[in-house]
């Protein structure tokens, strides 16, 4: 048996579906932006990086001291 579906509810329907379309048509450019996305990480990695007022935070200041004396370490240990 065939269900009858009047034209304003086939029209619905295919309204339904394009905006499903270009919902997924959406998410498809944004995750294919790799430009967009570059920004994006870089703006988190800022924030996390940084206080309020945009000074360094002293946790990461402490990291890249540490950082840099093991590479002097390295550096020292290898020429002995």
């Amino acid at each position: 048996m065939t269900e009858s579906r009047t034209t304003s509810q086939i029209e619905a329907d295919i309204q339904r579906q394009r905006d499903h379309l270009a919902d997924t048509v959406d998410l498809l450019s944004h995750k294919l932006d790799v430009k967009a996305q570059a920004k994006q990480r870089v703006a988190r990695v800022q924030d996390r990086a940084t206080t309020d007022s945009g000074a360094p935070r002293p946790e990461v200041i402490a990291g890249a001291v540490a950082l840099v004396a093991l590479v002097a370490g390295v550096v020292w240990w290898r020429r002995r």
